[in-house]
């Protein structure tokens, strides 16, 4: 091969790792707004004394109950309780007629997987932190990317990063089967 040849070759090359490192991931996830604003911190503060749990349940089935309804919400927010924008458009638009807020799912996981967060918080007493980072302590909603393949969001919580906790703690299982379906 020349030497041509073969700065050619790398050029290409070079130009193909860069596009799979830096372009595709790019492309790969697209961006989108949550309906309304919300500040976790405010809610989990001293001052209402809110845990994850008291609006993020677990059935009495032991699976997570996920996002909570608008019915919990509108316990609180009958009425607008601060002065926000984002407070008065989540009473004027979801809670007085009833309707469900749309939100973009971060922890949606695929269907063949089995995530007991009863197994995990009450059992293991596991703090939500350890898999969903400082979430309850941020003031804005962390971005939504959604994978254009998949359709999931991208997120914190992984394969890989369960099984480190599992082969750590040795807790939980560790074979594919015991997670999947």
């Amino acid at each position: 091969m020349n030497r041509r040849s073969l700065a050619a070759f790398a050029t290409g090359l070079a130009g193909a790792l860069a596009a799979g490192w830096l372009a595709f991931p790019r492309w790969l996830y697209v961006s989108a707004d949550q309906p309304l604003p919300f500040n976790h911190r405010l809610h989990t503060s001293d001052a209402t004394g809110f845990a994850c749990t008291d609006c993020h349940a677990i059935r009495a089935d032991g699976e997570f109950a996920g996002i909570p309804s608008m019915a919990t919400c509108a316990t609180c927010h009958a009425e607008p309780v601060g002065t926000t924008a984002g407070e008065k458009r989540l009473v004027e638009e979801f809670v007085r007629p009833g309707r469900e807020i749309p939100w973009r799912v971060y922890s949606r996981q695929p269907d063949n997987v089995r995530f007991p967060h009863a197994a995990h918080v009450q059992g293991a007493q596991l703090a939500c932190e350890s898999c969903h980072g400082a979430h309850g302590t941020r003031e804005t909603l962390v971005a939504f990317q959604e994978d254009r393949l998949s359709g999931y969001a991208r997120g914190l919580i992984t394969m890989d990063r369960c099984e480190s906790c599992h082969r750590e703690t040795g807790r939980g299982p560790l074979a594919c089967i015991g997670c999947h379906r």
